[in-house]
């Protein structure tokens, strides 16, 4: 699955790096090293990797900041993040910042190549889909980049979520009950929340324009319309 793919690894730990070079080599990859992250950054900017393997704790730049740059600078390369983080701030905050996929250490390898190998195929096999539009609105499904008549949008995580469930059927609605479901599932807070982060949303999506996209079905739920 990992057969001639060229795969970065940014990591500090000599060892660690050591065994992922045997394993990701015996697998028939490629692999570079950086061992900080600004040399990560560098090597993935100058480039063409099918995926990264980036650690969070690393000297000069940790991976949250190497993400989140990478990402600025247009890299799109899936990101599997080796982290010893796990908490859902933690996630979010990656996510947040551009990371594709996370393994929680100590991890195991047949895990490491399954998430890995799912991240090439479907940065390379499904580009087509990888671009979502309705209207004026465009989502990059790969960088999480939000823009409206190309101007880009700053949106959180729930933000992010809540258009792509309602980019993906527009103009059709989509109900309170199905948008707190996708974003927060079995464990949904109060319903109340949604409004809120509603109301944000339409802050950015359609304050600094003449014509609102989001619309609110009385009773029901919400729709985009172009």
């Amino acid at each position: 699955m990992l057969k001639n793919k060229q795969v970065l690894v940014v990591e500090d730990n000599e060892e660690l790096q050591g065994i992922l070079a045997d394993f990701l080599e015996v697998k028939g990859a490629d692999v570079d090293f950086a061992d900080n992250g600004e040399l990560g950054l560098k090597l993935a900017l100058e480039n063409d990797f099918d995926a990264i393997i980036l650690d969070v704790m690393m000297p000069k730049k940790d991976g949250m900041q190497v993400a989140k740059e990478l990402r600025e600078n247009g890299c799109t390369t899936p990101i599997l993040m080796l982290t010893a983080l796990n908490g859902r701030e933690d996630l979010l905050k990656g996510f947040e910042r551009g990371i594709d996929d996370f393994v929680t250490k100590p991890f195991n390898f047949p895990e490491l190549e399954v998430r890995l190998s799912a991240l090439i195929k479907r940065y390379r096999g499904d580009v087509a889909n990888s671009h979502l539009e309705f209207g004026s609105l465009t989502i990059d499904q790969r960088s999480h980049k939000v823009t409206r008549e190309g101007h880009q949008l700053l949106v959180t995580p729930v933000m992010y979520q809540i258009l792509v469930k309602l980019t993906k059927v527009a103009p059709e609605m989509v109900s309170r009950d199905v948008l707190i479901h996708e974003v927060w599932g079995e464990d949904a807070p109060d319903k109340d929340i949604l409004r809120s982060h509603i109301y944000l949303l339409r802050n950015v999506l359609d304050k600094p324009f003449k014509k609102p996209m989001l619309i609110t079905v009385p009773k029901f739920g919400f729709r985009l319309e172009g």
